[in-house]
């Protein structure tokens, strides 16, 4: 068979690509400069601060940062006790030492935490002040092996569905406000307020910062956000019980995690645990989450504000991971407006996530993802899909509470706009899971394919196998997949240049059912086929056959 010339250049650059990611890992990784600080230590005991639930120690907190930044840094030491504070602010040259025998403890007396012009999920918005944080500093750490509690059971409303009987008559016993439907709880008026609201705290062009003081209550923190910090360390502190996300670094450059724990409860609404959004030059290597939303999450700002913004997430290192309860473990989107691109993630695992590998956006983001390369993930009971590309992301929990019923999103053909996202050049190899939803999980939109995304050696157990819409350039190599729904064990709709190579399956009473009007290149090889009764069927509305078994 003769091969062209494109087809030549378009096997070169993929092999390339594939070189470059085994290779990548030792010699082309992103280069992330370190902190590094003065020996100097600034005891907050010697500000006046006092181990003690009852006292309030804001002021002698911040006086020991603000004197060791002023003397040309070093580190401020929180020693063994408990340490409540209103919100603490870092500044340059600073290490925050939390000693193993110390927890911080933010206070719940909101009245401490002030109204601040802000950032919401991507969008320029009014939020209290966060309990840590730190904007345009240079060179500073939050290190040691203590606790951090942001005190979020204080701030967040809970839904009834997520907590057992026992557990929603204790919550009601501490006050607070039911919705009109009974079905979440609130801990005050204003915070009920606040969630009948159109797009509360969003900041409009004549806004003021006493516009939102009725709804305050519901104006949540992420507990720490760092926002254009260059040269920043977070290493071994375990922060939890955050109000909403747990770690934000926003717009920072050289920015390494290491062997932190992030900690929510699994019913905390908006309770990620670390959120990098247009971070450039990262590493987050041996820490740990197990938190109420997404666990490790890439994000670049939402629609026109992200896409103006303009920074991608970029340049990243994501490694030695575990992620326990999520909604997903290693996760992009879905305000990725501003783009992400060469992130590299390695051996990570993930335990009960809602779903593993997750990627998602929706019409009106814009942005493109592309050159992610993923090596060695393992995962176990996954309670949606193992891998997920999804382009019609609707702000709901990946997996439907028992009762709930959801329809599927209406499909049509719109122009493609500045709005339309795009997801390209993924490269994921090595990747294990014994329980799962589903399998693999792709959905395009018909204007914007997802492309070029290449899945090699996989051992998959789930009930569905693989589901993909609107996708072009699917390359499946090496996939052992069992799944307890086989007929069929693949469904494909309009889809093109899909390939399956060495596919392994148990039996099933069909191998593929092929749907919708525009589908093209669908290719099997290397394959044994007696395991299904029956190789493909093809929808009525398919008219020549894009199915090709080698």
């Amino acid at each position: 068979m003769m091969i062209s010339n494109g087809m030549k250049k378009k096997v070169s650059i993929m092999a390339s690509l594939l070189v470059g990611f085994t290779m990548i890992q030792a010699q082309n990784l992103p280069k992330v400069k370190s902190t590094s600080f003065k020996k100097d230590t600034f005891n907050i005991v010697k500000f006046g601060a006092k181990s003690d639930p009852f006292v309030l120690n804001t002021k002698s907190i911040n006086a020991a940062i603000d004197e060791c930044s002023s003397k040309g840094g070093g580190v401020v030491l929180v020693p063994g006790g408990f340490w409540l504070t209103g919100p603490i602010v870092l500044k340059s040259n600073v290490n925050l030492h939390v000693n193993r025998d110390a927890i911080i403890q933010f206070t719940d007396d909101f009245s401490q935490y002030k109204l601040l012009e802000s950032n919401w999920e991507g969008v320029k918005a009014v939020r209290n002040q966060s309990p840590l944080s730190a904007t345009n500093a240079d060179n500073i750490a939050v290190t040691g092996s203590g606790v951090i509690d942001g005190n979020g059971d204080a701030w967040r409303m809970v839904k009834k569905g997520k907590l057992t009987e026992g557990q929603w008559k204790t919550i009601n016993e501490r006050g607070g406000v039911l919705s009109h439907d009974k079905k979440t709880w609130y801990p005050s008026e204003k915070s009920l307020k606040g969630s009948t609201v159109k797009d509360p705290g969003v900041w409009k062009a004549n806004s003021k910062l006493s516009d939102f003081d009725s709804i305050k209550d519901f104006l949540r923190p992420n507990m720490v956000v760092l926002t254009s910090c260059k040269r920043v360390l977070m290493e071994g502190v375990t922060f939890q019980n955050s109000p909403a996300w747990n770690l934000h670094p926003l717009m920072c450059e050289d920015l390494i995690i290491r062997n932190v724990y992030a900690k929510n409860p699994w019913y905390a609404q908006n309770g990620d645990g670390i959120d990098i959004e247009s971070c450039k030059n990262f590493i987050l290597e041996n820490s740990t989450f197990d938190v109420g939303d997404d666990g490790i999450c890439i994000k670049s700002g939402k629609d026109e504000q992200g896409r103006k913004r303009g920074m991608p997430t970029e340049n990243g290192i994501i490694r030695n991971n575990i992620v326990y309860h999520a909604h997903g473990g290693f996760v992009i989107g879905s305000e990725m407006s501003g783009g992400a691109r060469n992130l590299y993630v390695s051996n990570c695992t993930f335990i009960g996530t809602d779903i593993g590998l997750r990627f998602k956006t929706t019409r009106g983001r814009g942005g493109v993802v592309e050159n992610i390369y993923i090596d060695n993930i393992n995962m176990k009971d996954i309670a949606g899909e193992a891998i997920l590309f999804d382009m019609y992301y609707a702000a709901k929990d990946p997996v439907p509470q028992p009762g709930e019923k959801r329809e599927a999103p209406k499909v049509e053909l719109l122009p493609v706009t500045e709005g339309t996202p795009q997801f390209k050049n993924f490269f994921v190899k090595n990747i294990r899971c014994n329980g799962a939803e589903k399998g693999i999980f792709v959905r395009g939109l018909p204007e914007m394919s997802i492309k070029n995304i290449n899945l090699s050696n996989l051992s998959i157990k789930a009930k569905i196998g693989v589901v993909c819409e609107e996708a072009d350039g699917l390359n499946i190599t090496d996939l052992h997949i069992e799944a307890s729904e086989t007929n069929p064990l693949i469904s494909l709709q309009n889809s093109s240049n899909i390939s399956f190579n060495k596919l392994k399956y148990n039996k099933s009473a069909l191998l593929v059912k092929v749907t919708g009007d525009r589908n093209d290149k669908i290719t099997f090889a290397n394959t044994n086929y007696d395991n299904s009764d029956q190789k493909v069927v093809l929808a009525e509305e398919v008219k020549n056959s894009p199915v090709t078994f080698k």
